[in-house]
């Protein structure tokens, strides 16, 4: 996905939307936008003006009445289209999405044992069925047994690859994805036609897609503008008749189309769909756009420890050798054991050694057997011809290992695993021919520049909690070194929602992010849920965002993304109703100055005559739509800065550039005309 164009206007979409543009001028689709109802039904009229005045000349001429029926009906495409382009390059991205799901067939698990081939489309929910290596995962499920190394890049554009494993909050798996190494059996979770892949493509092409609270409440205070707008051009005209000043009907419509807030009336629907299509192409589909633009508004971010604030691989920091044995030796031995091992922490083992003094080989014997990695013996290491069989991995698994060959665990050992534990370490013990060497302490590491974020979010105005199991002291550690606001240690299911429910009793608007059937609960409950791809189903399905990336740290870039949606929209409703002022002094002095002398004082255009005005005014009312469109799409730029400066940021640049924009644009429109009238 994320190796697509993010050009704005691609042919393909440019020729979808335009088709769309035609095809949503039905009425039943244009009501849903109160100020383009209103234009389409001017636009009807001045249809009609127009074989009016092909006979009859009392409302002006034919060839006036079509240009000002073209211009509107042009005002009326031009909004469809900012609509049909952000709608069709979200359907560009579910096409993406949907080459994912084709039909793949499945080794299918009977009863008995023996392996049967299925098509995709005839799993149904609570099959089993067996994955190997160079195997496309049929269809969405949860790994029953083993553990193995997925590509889902066909999903998330990324290519490193990532662990699943039964048993665990990291057992789901999503058809389209590629196994590369082991075996697993999972267990379907799906019905055909409903697994994640197809819900998320109806959401990305808009079925599912509601107007939000912010929308709504706009959408309510253009119509008020429109229906004020509606009554003051309906009294107009007896107001001419008795100032003797003839005003058609075409110059009635005009004035009322311009006056309305068309601008940001033909462009609401495209911000929003395009803040949806900006938050998938930072790879998070979300299930609507209320929560991106709640995103925008959140007060309170509780992040998770683990792949949020740490790097998520914990790197080795210390070998910590049995007290009877050499730190050579300890070393030595963890290398040889860490050689093949491709994991981050494994090769930090070695990168670990190689700052110490000792002299290692970074080369393993000859013939030697390398022992891979597995979720039953959660250990691994090498055999050498010379007969040394080297073993690292979780001390259950070595104490085990020790007892079997009638060696004893030493004590120094148990009290040093236990004090890296306390510490919000991880402890991997080395193990030779089953006497135990000693500990490698693994540690998480503070992501680099996770400080300077959680600074921006502060300068937001919103309070950053850490979530982690660990003991109060570790949390309490982590948590100043990473510059977060507070912190829930040995958290809960329970704890992370009751945190949720008081800050939202308090006024507040909460986001949550979380990939494990505990998290769901939590996830539910927030104002902005956002659950991880690699997470279980429960976890998907209760929050109201998916990160494919399965990046935690993504939930900061979602929060640009809402306020971006939020400062767009605003913005471009300060430059509409801007517009609507310059354009008023534009039409209007230049309908009745003949007859009322007195307006020539806001006469400030200068006008050729009121027929040139008039469609110098409809021209440009109709060109700054298409011409807003790119904003519209990519989003005013965010800038973490307070509320009352970004305020004056907009009124001053959006502001003051709709004031001057229209005087500008319809003078140079009106000198154009005037060569030819």
């Amino acid at each position: 996905m994320k190796s697509q164009s993010n050009k704005l206007f691609e042919p393909a979409l440019v020729k979808t939307a335009l088709k769309q543009s035609f095809i949503k001028l039905n009425p039943k689709a244009m009501l849903r936008n109160p100020v383009m109802f209103t234009v389409e039904v001017g636009t009807l009229i001045m249809a009609y003006m127009s074989f009016y005045s092909f006979t009859y000349t009392d409302q002006g001429s034919f060839i006036y009445n079509v240009i000002i029926f073209i211009i509107l009906l042009l005002t009326l495409l031009f909004a469809n289209f900012a609509e049909a382009i952000a709608e069709a390059r979200g359907k560009a991205q579910a096409d993406s999405l949907r080459k994912t799901r084709e039909e793949t067939p499945a080794k299918v698990l009977s009863k008995d044992g023996s392996l049967t081939t299925k098509s995709s489309n005839e799993l149904r929910k609570g099959d089993m069925f067996v994955c190997e290596p160079g195997d496309t995962i049929p269809t969405d499920g949860e790994i029953v047994e083993g553990l193995a190394t997925i590509d889902e890049s066909a999903i998330t554009g990324e290519s490193a690859p990532v662990i699943r494993e039964a048993g665990g909050d990291k057992s789901s798996v999503t058809g389209g994805t590629k196994v590369l190494s082991d075996k697993i059996k999972v267990i379907v979770t799906t019905e055909p036609g409903e697994s994640f892949l197809d819900k998320m493509i109806a959401l990305v092409e808009g079925a599912s897609r509601q107007k939000t609270p912010n929308e709504i409440a706009l959408t309510i205070l253009l119509a008020s503008f429109t229906l004020i707008f509606i009554i003051v051009c309906v009294t107009l005209k007896p107001f001419a008749n008795y100032a003797n000043t003839p005003i058609t009907i075409a110059a009635l419509i005009s004035l009322f189309v311009c006056l309305i807030p068309t601008t940001i009336g033909g462009l609401l629907s495209a911000i929003g769909i395009a803040g949806m299509d900006r938050a998938l192409r930072a790879n998070v589909i979300t299930k609507s756009g209320r929560a991106v633009e709640t995103a925008g508004d959140i007060d309170v971010l509780l992040l998770d420890k683990t792949g949020t604030i740490t790097i998520g691989n914990r790197k080795a920091t210390h070998f910590w050798p049995s007290i009877d044995v050499l730190p050579d030796d300890l070393i030595k031995a963890a290398v040889l054991s860490s050689l093949a091992d491709e994991t981050p922490e494994g090769k930090s083992i070695v990168e670990l050694a190689a700052q110490s003094k000792v002299s290692i080989s970074l080369k393993a014997p000859e013939h030697s057997e390398f022992i891979k990695f597995t979720a039953e013996t959660r250990s691994s290491g090498i055999n050498t011809p010379e007969g040394l069989e080297i073993r690292k991995g979780a001390f259950d698994s070595m104490r085990n290992l020790a007892q079997r060959t009638g060696n004893k665990i030493p004590a120094d050992v148990e009290e040093r695993v236990k004090t890296v534990s306390s510490n919000g370490g991880t402890p991997l013990v080395v193990a030779q021919n089953g006497r135990i060497l000693g500990t490698i302490e693994l540690q998480d590491i503070i992501k680099t520049g996770i400080a300077e974020r959680f600074e921006r979010l502060r300068k937001m105005g919103i309070k950053t909690v850490m979530v982690t199991g660990d003991n109060p002291l570790t949390a309490k550690f982590i948590a100043e070194k990473a510059g977060v606001d507070d912190f829930i240690a040995e958290a809960k299911p329970e704890d992370k929602m009751n945190y949720i429910k008081h800050e939202q009793q308090e006024g507040r608007l909460v986001a949550m992010m979380g990939d494990g059937t505990n998290d769901a609960p939590a996830l539910a409950q927030a104002d902005v849920g956002v659950a991880m791809n690699s997470g279980t189903q429960a976890a998907k399905e209760a929050g109201n965002m998916v990160d494919l990336d399965n990046d935690p740290t993504k939930l900061i870039e979602i929060v640009e993304i809402g306020k971006q949606l939020l400062i767009t929209r605003g913005t471009l409703t300060t430059f509409s109703i801007a517009n609507d002022v310059a354009k008023y002094f534009a039409i209007v002095p230049a309908l009745f100055i003949a007859s009322i002398p007195a307006l020539q004082s806001i006469n400030i255009m200068r006008l050729h005559s009121p027929e040139s005005a008039i469609l110098s005014a409809v021209i440009f009312n109709a060109i700054i739509i298409p011409l807003l469109i790119p904003l519209a799409l990519k989003g005013v730029e965010y800038k973490p800065i307070g509320a009352s400066a970004l305020l004056r940021r907009n009124l001053l640049i959006y502001g003051l550039g709709g004031v001057i924009a229209p005087f500008i644009g319809i003078k140079l429109i009106d000198l154009v005309i005037g060569l030819f009238i």
